[in-house]
């Protein structure tokens, strides 16, 4: 496989971004909803206040897409949550780690984030293990957290402090 490149989102990745997301295989395990329209996708990748957005492109394909917010209220600015995706043929193949690595290094080093916050489905272990790799722990579980495929599914709420 060739090598990994994280580097910012740009306007130009908003048609990559749509059709990676339109895969039952990645929004199923995110809080995105099937057929996502290309305006909400040209719309996501426009720069927003606190809002940095990474990519992983492979032999230069947008494979993975890391979206990190850092909280605007002054009392939470030492927290950031962020998003993340990877296409469904990227899946488990050093994608999301390499996000991962990314985004911790831009949380410790650049932005003074010391806490990390995300929320994953409980049957996603996949997702779980990256999370742990870097360092989250669970701190509770949200029951009924969210709606998928007309069921409610339960989800971790994990954190990493620096």
């Amino acid at each position: 496989m060739s090598d990994i490149v994280i580097r910012h989102v740009q306007a130009a990745d908003a048609e990559a971004l749509h059709q990676m997301h339109t895969h039952q295989g990645v929004y199923h395990d995110t809080l995105q909803i099937p057929h996502p329209s290309m305006d909400m996708w040209h719309e996501r990748v426009m720069r927003k206040p606190g809002r940095r957005q990474l990519v992983a492109c492979i032999d230069e394909r947008v494979v993975g897409h890391l979206a990190l917010d850092v909280m605007e209220n002054p009392r939470r600015s030492h927290v950031a949550t962020f998003g993340i995706s990877i296409a469904s043929e990227f899946q488990n193949r050093g994608v999301g780690s390499a996000l991962m690595r990314e985004m911790v290094n831009l949380c410790d080093n650049w932005l003074r984030v010391d806490r990390i916050e995300l929320t994953v489905f409980v049957d996603n272990p996949l997702a779980i293990a990256l999370y742990r790799k870097f360092g989250f722990e669970i701190e509770g579980t949200g029951k009924h957290y969210a709606l998928r495929n007309g069921e409610y599914v339960d989800a971790y709420f994990m954190a990493r402090m620096k």
